[in-house]
């Protein structure tokens, strides 16, 4: 691995359980079935995850009432966001972009498994 990458032993990991649940499920399935059958990989794999974790928005200092809810944070560092779309925009990964502003974490790694032949995964960082 490239000495470059950012938390690329857990990166690794995490692609590693994304292959597995797309070479188990393929694809056609929602966003919900992938998020579960993830979310069962991950904890098969010991890799720390919490789902649907709530992030507070501010706004010139002042908390909103409207928080990010990314649908994963692995090794409390990394944001997932799972689609399962035949295509990813830009406004996908925008939503992966504002999700790392939002908690100023560093990476954050954008899963569709809508897309076909193989699981697409994009690696965004928080510069």
């Amino acid at each position: 691995m490239s000495s470059n990458l950012i938390f690329p032993d857990e990166s690794f990991r995490i692609r590693g359980a994304c292959f597995e649940v797309y070479k188990e499920k393929g694809g056609g399935f929602t966003e919900p079935i992938y998020q579960e059958c993830l979310e069962a990989e991950l904890e098969l794999q010991g890799i720390p995850f919490d789902a649907q974790q709530q992030f507070p928005l501010l706004y010139k200092g002042r908390r909103l009432h409207h928080t990010f809810i990314p649908d994963l944070v692995c090794f409390d560092k990394i944001i997932i966001e799972l689609k399962a779309v035949p295509h990813l925009t830009d406004e996908h990964r925008a939503q992966v972009i504002n999700y790392l502003k939002a908690t100023d974490m560093k990476l954050g790694l954008f899963i569709n498994f809508g897309h076909h032949p193989k699981v697409q995964i994009e690696r965004f960082l928080n510069q």
